[in-house]
């Protein structure tokens, strides 16, 4: 079908294709079974779908995509929760990274970057946090230096979630000491298989290398590569932010297929626990479990109104917070439940026990509230900007970043 007779076609038109087209080509998901992590996989997923003409709906058709509406997305995702999907890319790579280089990327980099993106062969990663930086994001310490036409950076990153697995990064680093830390840092794209720049993994609680640590030393990056302008990068921050949040809240247009997700995957994960403990029968349990629900609902409705809305623009773009906040409590709130039912069994379990997982996610818990920002910043953005209260004390706040007291930047491979 050409591009212009996708345009014409309503979503219901749309889905009717889809569900045709992935009944005789997209390989189904085993019944109970989630979504794979394999980011080899997911190449192999998004260059099929890609071949079939459902990849990139909502991006530009200019540069790859299909140029359609969140209708159109959202008709397709109804049809393909029963398939395997590539859903490790869609965050950061499409919802985040994409809708960034969508907004604030040249015509050139758009060009370059987007329909290799949306073919499955480039994936993407953020390089934001740093050893020494902490939540403010602003106060980052990766130096990237003028030499003629091009920039050198050096530092650390860290947290940087599938970095081993990517091809290229989007990295903020500081280009401007003598100004307020706002106002000095430059937004690059990086390729990532380049000299100077290592990337190490980092084990977690469970035994996963999902997270990684990068360290830049004299990393060349053209001007070419540069972001938004120089030394005016928080405006691209500001814009990755909320497209995080809106991604992290299933609100991001530029993301394709439905987790089985945190709602239903762990609201049934509760329920085979209460019986698989004999707790079914109990009236605090089933009031639990009833909760637990309600949660999944309110939550689901929460999120259909704000994306809906934001499309609209009913709401601003910081209403994104809200969806990250109520997902990151969600998660947290539904680990607590799991627990409770769950009683000794999520201290000690044989191998297929749903109490062991109760266990295993909430030594985990607490990342719900810390990746995509953490929830206290979700808060600030939500009084400050979207109900207009007076802003948090800051005491660097219009000072030049090389007069600020902060910790030295970590700018050197660690030795072992």
């Amino acid at each position: 079908m050409t591009e212009s007779n996708q345009s014409m076609e309503t979503p219901e038109e749309f889905q009717l294709r889809a569900r045709a087209w992935l009944a005789d080509n997209m390989p189904r998901r085993p019944e109970g079974q989630g979504h794979l992590r394999n980011f080899d996989r997911c190449r192999e997923l998004q260059k099929l779908l890609h071949e079939g003409g459902f990849a990139g709906v909502c991006f530009p058709a200019e540069y790859g995509g299909l140029g359609l509406t969140l209708e159109h997305q959202q008709a397709l995702d109804e049809e393909t929760m029963s398939y395997d999907m590539p859903l490790a890319l869609n965050i950061p790579t499409f919802g985040i990274i994409g809708a960034t280089l969508v907004e604030f990327g040249t015509h050139e980099q758009k060009q370059r970057y987007l329909p290799p993106m949306i073919r499955g062969e480039e994936i993407w990663v953020q390089f934001l946090s740093e050893p020494s930086s902490g939540s403010d994001l602003a106060s980052l310490t990766m130096r990237a230096t003028r030499d003629g036409d091009s920039f050198l950076l050096n530092g650390s990153k860290i947290w940087s979630s599938g970095a081993q697995s990517a091809d290229y990064g989007i990295c903020v680093a500081r280009s401007n000491w003598d100004v307020p830390k706002h106002d000095g840092i430059t937004v690059f794209i990086v390729k990532i298989k380049q000299p100077g720049i290592v990337v190490e993994e980092i084990v977690d609680t469970f035994g996963g290398t999902e997270f990684c640590q990068e360290f830049f030393d004299d990393v060349r990056i053209s001007m070419d590569d540069v972001v938004g302008e120089v030394d005016a990068g928080w405006t691209v921050v500001r814009g990755l932010l909320a497209h995080e949040r809106n991604s992290m809240g299933n609100a991001s247009p530029l993301t394709s297929g439905l987790e089985l997700a945190p709602t239903d995957h762990v609201v049934s994960d509760i329920v085979d626990i209460a019986r698989t403990t004999g707790m079914a029968s109990d009236p605090k349990t089933r009031q639990l479990v009833g909760e637990n629900y309600a949660l999944r609902f309110v939550q689901s409705e929460t999120t259909n109104r704000i994306s809906s809305g934001m499309a609209r623009g009913q709401f601003p773009p910081t209403a994104g917070a809200l969806l990250r906040l109520m997902g990151a409590r969600a998660a947290v709130r539904r680990s607590d439940v799991a627990l409770a039912i769950a009683g000794s069994g999520a201290a000690a379990w044989h191998e297929g026990d749903p109490a062991g997982n109760a266990g295993s996610r909430f030594v985990g818990r607490q990342a719900a509230e810390i990746g995509g920002g953490t929830t206290e910043m979700q808060r600030n953005i939500i009084s400050e900007r979207m109900l207009q209260m007076p802003r948090e004390l800051a005491a660097d706040r219009g000072i030049p970043f090389n007069e600020v007291r902060h910790n030295a930047a970590t700018t050197q491979k660690s030795k072992k």
